[in-house]
């Protein structure tokens, strides 16, 4: 019967194995927060339960959408930069070289060779003492050689160290998949010289650029995907504006034994909610785009992994509230073809974008839809319905008729189907989790800084299964981190960088200002 649990197939073997348990990149290992919950199955057997993951996909997957300047329907108030500010955190977090979609995994095998730690190391690589070469006289980065122009904003922007073949010579490859990602790898290593100043040793820069980036992660990136009520209970502190000793975090889910560890439920499914906020494609800067986020021929999107024109540098004003660009409207005289304007993610809704239907060669094989990549993954990892998550938080479960697949614009033409109506009914009670938690998020007012004053904006936020499981995720490692801030000077704030000197406004905006 579907949603029941089947047996594993015999015969596939245990991967990790034969892993060295002494080797210094065998750490982190992967986990599961709701151990006792049954898998989640779609089906009689795999055949069944993979059709139906599929064909769920299929419709999660939008129509092709054109590249445009200019507002959008599917936008929300959340400023493009934090999709890939998403995307780099998870770099940080998670490195899992071997798994496999064609396979039941098992995830007591997997290892994270990226640690579960906030600690830049997509970045910083092994350290001035492993990998010189990534470093100028062992304190500051070496930057690209490559002069990026195009961005009156940005004008000592370059590219990142390639190699001859074109590919970035960087702590993690994957920070190069992306022309943005790219050059918001550039930004760490802008903002780390910036603080290398004269009398300071690499490991007390180092560290301080991790408080920051730590401090961003807690108490920026969080309350702007995080509903309010969900974060509240679990960091009390930023919704009171006191500090973690007065007000200490509350993790109900997220336990630490012996070590941090990355939980499948957030690695397989939650922490992929970003996906459905990225957008068709992006406008770099005043000369450059829009571009579609990819393209058939070379330099005609914004795919990575080699080169792109020297002329492409970001203007950083158009991906989050910096100077700050005005949102604009279709009928702004004074800027027409809106290529002044501050672009917003699309919402997070159980939609992705037309393009993330068939990914480039380049960033993935078969299957090349990332919500079917998405699905199956979770539905490998045995993850349990996202359901059965919501009872075991105490939570009412969202009834069938409530989970919508489509677009959260507000038309009801924009939404396909109800959960129950997919693949004949598969997924009848039993929702997957990636799918559930991009269903149940919940609507709040986002402020933007524009030119004309603050402006706020409805957005789409995660709910109370999704957005617990990330947050507390997020700040159990945090916790678990011994070399942390909240570790180590739980008090300290990022008070020589903020604005006006006032440290609990230092946001993304702060950090990439001082990097330019």
């Amino acid at each position: 019967m579907p949603n029941q649990p089947q047996p594993r197939p015999h015969g596939v073997g245990v991967r990790g194995v034969n892993l060295s348990r002494s080797s210094v990149l065998f750490e982190g290992p992967f986990g599961r927060i709701f151990r006792a919950l049954p898998p989640a199955d779609y089906g009689d057997n795999d055949d069944e339960s993979e059709t139906a993951l599929r064909a769920l996909a299929d419709v999660m997957t939008a129509d092709p959408d054109p590249v445009r300047d200019g507002p959008d329907a599917e936008e929300g108030g959340i400023p493009a930069a934090y999709t890939y500010l998403g995307q780099f955190i998870d770099h940080d977090l998670t490195f899992d070289p071997a798994s496999s979609l064609q396979r039941q995994n098992d995830p007591d095998a997997l290892v994270d060779y990226r640690t579960p730690r906030f600690d830049l190391d997509c970045v910083y690589g092994r350290g001035p003492d492993d990998q010189p070469y990534l470093y100028d006289n062992g304190l500051k980065f070496n930057l690209g050689l490559r002069q990026l122009t195009g961005a009156a904003s940005n004008p000592n922007a370059t590219d990142l160290p390639r190699s001859r073949n074109g590919r970035a010579i960087i702590g993690d490859p994957r920070n190069d998949e992306n022309v943005i990602i790219s050059q918001l790898q550039g930004l760490f290593f802008r903002f780390h010289n910036a603080l290398a100043t004269p009398g300071r040793s690499f490991g007390e820069v180092q560290r301080q650029v991790r408080y920051h980036y730590q401090w961003i992660v807690l108490n920026d990136f969080l309350p702007t995907i995080v509903s309010k009520d969900v974060l509240a209970d679990i960091v009390p502190h930023i919704s009171k504006g006191t500090d973690v000793l007065s007000d200490p975090p509350v993790l109900d889910y997220y336990k630490v034994r012996n070590e941090a560890y990355m939980p499948l439920e957030f690695s397989a499914a939650a922490y992929r909610f970003g996906h459905s906020m990225v957008r068709p494609g992006y406008r770099l800067s005043e000369t450059i785009g829009p571009l579609p986020i990819f393209a058939a021929q070379p330099n005609a999107g914004l795919t990575g992994f080699h080169a792109f024109p020297a002329n492409w540098a970001i203007d950083w004003r158009r991906f989050v509230d910096l100077a700050p660009l005005e949102p604009g409207d279709e009928h702004n005289a004074a800027d027409p073809g809106n290529k002044n304007r501050l672009q917003l993610a699309y919402r997070i809704d159980t939609s992705i974008v037309n393009p993330l239907g068939s990914l480039p060669s380049s960033i993935a094989v078969s299957p090349a839809n990332l919500a079917a990549r998405n699905l199956l993954r979770g539905w490998r990892m045995r993850l349990p319905s996202g359901q059965a998550i919501a009872r075991a938080m105490g939570l009412p479960p969202m009834q069938d008729k409530d989970i919508k697949i489509g677009k959260f614009t507000g038309d009801a033409a924009d939404i396909r189907f109800t959960i129950d109506q997919v693949a004949g009914g598969a997924f009848k009670g039993g929702c997957p989790l990636w799918a559930y938690i991009l269903a149940e998020t919940v609507e709040e007012s986002v402020v933007v800084k524009t030119t004309k004053g603050n402006r706020s904006i409805k957005t789409r936020k995660l709910g109370p299964v999704g957005g617990r499981i990330v947050a507390e995720t997020i700040v159990g490692i945090i916790l678990a981190d011994s070399s942390s801030f909240l570790a180590q000077d739980p008090l300290w704030t990022p008070w020589r960088h903020a604005p006006s000197g006032t440290p609990k406004e230092f946001h993304l905006r702060d950090l990439v200002s001082k990097a330019l």
